[in-house]
């Protein structure tokens, strides 16, 4: 089936999401669709989907105009759509999930669950998606669940399937089964449109790339175009990737989590008896998939969640029991991963989220009383070095994109003497340009002797900062491990596997992957 569309508009108040969009996918095509987060892809793809409305412009399948009134529509003229957040019911088996809404019947209109159970298989089996019909969702692992996703589509005819950041959620060895479903998929006569912001598997799976800069087409371009050509697509300008850092000179262990365990909102454990400690001058970075307590553990750093056991300590001091202002005022520095619930005040101005932390403190304040003019002359400072956009430091923060609220928690935090930074997610949301440079800002603090510990679930970008590695698995420590450890290691480690069988796994991977290469050859 070819899928076309012309002139796609959809604007939401002010903002032109997607402006005039023009999209060509061919039948048996992986089309990546690129872009910078909040760039306008999702909603293209929602659009496309039934979600939303275009307010201009035209959906085509082969070659004939379609209009979609909701997503059954969509399903109707075979388009199906894994959401990056999966739309899964916890407690629903994989046959119950998959046909939700759609379900066979027999006699006296009873859900026929064996012929369910027979979808499942069958599309499992064609596609060697190794998916157990009778498994409850809540049981499975995520790539396992992103499969449920894909067969539920598949079921419904799909003869176009949409990903939405379809490795948002998986390690580096469940990238690679989903990278080996999609070529399945196309193999099949599947046209794909995958959408993604990561070039490293952009080039490794699409026939075509289109890029998406700001809610307009800025170009298409083929996989075999550089990482750096790519970015400098999706940003407009020429930029370097990677991060230039020197080994780290590190001191005395000063920062030291011990036999920590913190419940999450429902109850359960989030961190289970988890130990690590950081030196002065180095980053620890914390990997692993979305969910797997990092959220508790940062939170518990600063005191937004009290642990029911261990301790904390920095400089010796114990953090465990003492208020989240008084852990500011002993040097911690918090970038939360969600800054518009912890990070800002979306009706204060720029200026006055600048000195959250310090807004009654000299030189902000004397007395009981702010000095505007000196908040305003900091944050006008602070505006210029972190290249924050905007019209005036006086403008509401709200009026600022995401990327930019982002810079003004990072330049808070920052601007200030810091005995600890927590970062986590600190990039979300920012341009390839900005990454580059909050990185370098990230590595001139440990530079300064601040221990760091960064969180985040780029793997790239764990790398490209970290000094030691600590992989986390359902809330316990899988290995502390140099940042020279090998990827798939750490993908393993992600997936819970132990530091040595992980070695052990990704070596026997990587001979089979050689034999395999030279008996083709």
């Amino acid at each position: 089936m070819k899928l076309e569309l012309r002139g796609i508009t959809k604007v939401f108040g002010s903002l032109v999401a997607n402006d005039h969009i023009d999209l060509v996918v061919e039948p048996g095509e992986i089309h990546a669709l690129l872009g910078e987060n909040g760039a306008g892809k999702s909603t293209l793809m929602n659009t496309l989907y039934g979600l939303y409305t275009p307010d201009d412009g035209q959906i085509l399948i082969d070659d004939a105009p379609v209009t979609f009134g909701g997503p059954g529509d969509a399903v109707a003229a075979g388009i199906g759509m894994v959401h990056q957040h999966f739309m899964l019911i916890p407690v629903f088996t994989v046959a119950e999930s998959v046909v939700l809404g759609y379900e066979p019947t027999g006699a006296a209109g009873l859900i026929d669950v064996a012929e369910a159970r027979r979808r499942v298989r069958e599309i499992s089996d064609r596609f060697g998606f190794d998916v157990d019909p009778d498994a409850r969702i809540e049981d499975l692992p995520v790539g396992a669940q992103q499969r449920v996703e894909i067969i539920k589509a598949l079921s419904r005819d799909a003869t176009v399937l949409i990903l939405d950041e379809p490795t948002a959620v998986l390690t580096p060895q469940e990238t690679d089964e989903l990278i080996t479903i999609m070529r399945q998929l196309k193999a099949n006569g599947t046209s794909i449109v995958f959408i993604t912001h990561k070039l490293r598997e952009v080039r490794a799976v699409a026939d075509k790339i289109t890029v998406i800069r700001r809610g307009k087409v800025v170009g298409e371009a083929s996989p075999t175009s550089t990482e750096t050509e790519l970015a400098s697509m999706m940003v407009g300008r020429s930029v370097s990737l990677g991060v230039e850092k020197a080994p780290a000179e590190v001191g005395d262990e000063t920062f030291k989590v011990t036999d920590l365990t913190v419940l999450d909102e429902a109850g359960k454990t989030a961190v289970d008896h988890l130990t690590f400690s950081v030196r002065r001058g180095e980053i620890l970075a914390i990997a692993g998939v979305q969910g797997n307590g990092q959220t508790e553990l940062t939170e518990s750093i600063l005191g937004l969640t009290e642990p029911v056991s261990g301790s904390i300590t920095l400089d010796g001091n114990e953090l465990v029991g003492r208020q989240v202002k008084d852990r500011l005022g002993a040097g911690v520095g918090y970038v939360p991963e969600d800054r518009s619930t912890d990070g800002i005040i979306a009706s204060f101005s720029v200026a006055e989220n600048l000195v959250l932390d310090l807004y009654d403190a000299e030189p902000f304040a004397s007395g009981v009383a702010m000095s505007p003019a000196v908040v305003r002359r900091s944050a006008e400072e602070r505006v210029k070095e972190f290249d924050i956009r905007l019209t005036s430091v006086d403008d509401p923060i709200s009026t600022l994109s995401g990327g930019n609220q982002q810079k003004v928690v990072i330049a808070r935090e920052m601007s200030r003497p810091l005995r600890l930074l927590v970062a986590s997610q600190p990039t979300r949301g920012l341009d390839v340009g900005s990454i580059e440079f909050m990185h370098n800002r990230i590595v001139t603090e440990r530079d300064t002797g601040t221990p760091v510990v960064i969180v985040s679930t780029e793997l790239d970008e764990v790398l490209a900062l970290a000094d030691r590695i600590a992989v986390m698995y359902r809330g316990r420590m899988v290995g502390i491990v140099d940042a020279g450890t090998d990827r798939d290691v750490l993908g393993l480690m992600m997936a819970g596997v132990p530091l040595e069988e992980a070695q052990t796994q990704a070596a026997e991977h990587r001979t089979a992957l050689a034999a395999a290469d030279q008996e083709g050859s």
